[in-house]
């Protein structure tokens, strides 16, 4: 493949500007208490960029697009969902979740229900949900550097690994605020100025190669195409399909599935159909509606569930929210986010809808998730798609920095506290191991579908932590014992179906739908256990329960906050040193 210079260029750009700003603020950070939540004074604006920044992942930049390509208008609810799950946080947890004063999501459970062992528990599963979303990211940027030039994936990974971990354990929170929302604003124009260009290309030039929308057959190759898979994929077709493997010619027949090996090169005929992976919508006319099978519906449901209630449960969302100086300011940030998720999101939307007419090898080769990449080159042939190309691939560097960095923040400060002892020098060696460990877990395991991969991090989000922090803000009888039992039953259960999908995927594909999708299930499963076992074990509510929610949910103006003191987090004289300082705004 070519090199695209223009491409590489600006990746480089983006990566040395992601990494002055980080250097530069950092100089700032001096105490556990700038490393972990930028000494409380992000004001919302900035706060609120920042959060969409982190949020606007490899699942949004890339899958999103990807999935549209394949799946049509099914996939709108992803978009939906990552969007509309700020709603449920804004109303529910944002501002008591800022007042409680805590640093961490378990430094919060503890603060709640005065548990150690529940603390610990916590830090496991925002270990694990940190782990399990690394991976889409690290993945993501090794897909995006492959597109633009003929390097092995596992660079793309190690590069922003490396990134990352040097910012984080230079400042913390307090070198990647500023950086994450720089990278929004970015993103946003990484995506919204090509996607201009190319439906200026689109309204001048018609229906792409493959046919217009429109028409309910399946997209169509207009010229001889050679096709290399790069993955293991199943293939279906909706009409007879010549095609040539190595130098053998067969039909392929619609109703049967034809498995292709990773490095096959396949050849198809001027005016063949496009065959597709066999969960993708082959033709046009069931790929523009939304699906009418019973299974799928249930699946979608389940998937709604994951997203609305996953995001209050995001340990690196929720980090963010104890930046703000109070709980009035968390909720306008949460406010603000909605309004920045919501425009940032029509874009690859419509990148997807002109994929799907434009590289419909992609549907070939499974690699959807690279739409967003080569969608420019094949619209604009020549210098302009290159530029519009190099564009999008360093929108996608900044969506795997910005993710993988507030991921690391969020996991390194739970185990620098709770693990470790609490100082500077203890987040600084956990960020190397949750750097390193997410690294050779993304160069080994193979890539899927990465918003479908993010999919599964927001159901054990939403199983765990979503039903501890409503039911912790809201309801004042809930016991430790409680959200013991219901974070190990709803995570378990979720845990449960990871591993019965990868047994599935090795002995037949015999999986059903709920466990793919098994929010439907797990997160009902996980409130009923919760308020079951605090019921049965009422004796144990907190007995400082009316002075917690007391400070939760009092007015800011009434002066009830106080943040939480923790004696280990930095040495004293740093405490004394930095306590009069403030945060750039």
């Amino acid at each position: 493949m070519q090199v695209n210079p223009w491409a590489l260029t600006s990746v480089g750009l983006v990566v040395m500007v992601t990494f002055y700003l980080g250097h530069r603020t950092s100089r700032f950070a001096r105490s556990t208490h700038d490393f972990l939540v930028a000494r409380r004074t992000v004001r919302s604006r900035r706060n609120a960029a920042a959060i969409a920044g982190e949020y606007i992942s490899a699942a949004s930049f890339l899958g999103v697009a990807g999935l549209v390509l394949k799946d049509g208008a099914d996939a709108l609810w992803f978009p939906i969902g990552f969007t509309a799950g700020y709603l449920a946080l804004m109303l529910f947890v944002a501002a008591p979740l800022r007042r409680s004063g805590a640093y961490t999501l378990p430094d919060f459970m503890e603060a709640r229900l005065g548990s150690p062992a529940l603390r610990t528990m916590s830090t496991l599963f925002v270990v694990f949900i940190g782990v399990l979303y690394l991976l889409p990211q690290l993945q993501g940027a090794g897909i995006a550097l492959t597109t633009i030039m003929p390097a092995p994936a596992w660079v793309g990974s190690v590069l922003v690994t490396v990134v990352i971990a040097l910012n984080v354990i230079a400042g913390g929170m307090r070198a990647i605020t500023l950086v994450q929302a720089f990278q929004y604003w970015f993103k946003l124009f990484a995506l919204a100025v090509p996607t201009f260009v190319l439906c200026v290309v689109f309204v001048g030039g018609g229906a792409g190669s493959a046919g217009g929308l429109g028409e309910p057959a399946p997209p169509r190759f207009t010229a001889d195409t050679t096709v290399s898979v790069e993955t293991d994929v199943m293939l279906t077709v909706e009409q007879p399909t010549p095609v040539r493997e190595g130098g053998r010619e067969t039909v392929w027949t619609p109703g049967t599935g034809y498995p292709v090996e990773a490095g096959t090169r396949l050849v198809f005929p001027a005016d063949s159909r496009v065959p597709v992976v066999s969960d993708g919508e082959s033709g046009n006319d069931a790929w523009l509606r939304p699906t009418q099978d019973s299974t799928e519906l249930w699946s979608t449901y389940s998937l709604i569930v994951a997203l609305f209630l996953g995001t209050m449960g995001l340990p690196h969302v929720l980090v963010r929210f104890y930046t703000n100086p109070d709980g009035k300011a968390a909720r306008r940030t949460t406010a603000q986010v909605l309004l920045l998720l919501g425009l940032f999101y029509l874009f690859p939307v419509m990148i997807g809808m002109l994929s799907r007419m434009y590289v419909p090898e992609l549907l070939v080769t499974g690699n959807t998730d690279a739409a967003v990449l080569a969608l420019p080159t094949a619209m604009a042939p020549g210098l302009l798609g290159q530029i519009l190309a190099g564009v999008t691939a360093a929108g996608a560097f900044a969506a795997f920095l910005s993710t993988a960095s507030g991921l690391v923040v969020s996991v390194s400060g739970v185990i620098a506290t709770d693990l470790l002892t609490g100082k500077v020098r203890d987040f600084r060696l956990a960020t190397i191991a949750v750097s390193a460990v997410p690294a050779v877990l993304a160069v080994t395991l193979p890539i899927d579908d990465l918003t479908l991969s993010v999919g599964m991090s927001f159901a054990l989000a939403a199983s765990t932590f979503c039903p501890l922090l409503v039911l912790g803000i809201w309801w004042r009888r809930l016991t430790w014992f409680g959200a013991m039992g219901g974070m190990c039953v709803g995570g378990g259960l979720v845990l449960l179906a990871v591993v019965l999908n990868a047994v599935s995927e090795h002995t037949g594909q015999w999986a059903p739908w709920i466990l793919h999708q098994p929010a439907l299930v797990t997160v009902p499963v996980a409130f009923l256990v919760t308020i079951l076992v605090s019921l049965a074990t009422a004796d144990r509510v907190p007995e400082d329960v009316n002075a917690v929610m007391l400070r939760l949910h009092a007015p800011d103006p009434l002066g009830f906050m106080r943040d939480r003191a923790v004696a280990r987090f930095g040495r004293a004289e740093e405490r004394v040193r930095t306590s009069g300082g403030r945060h750039r705004k």
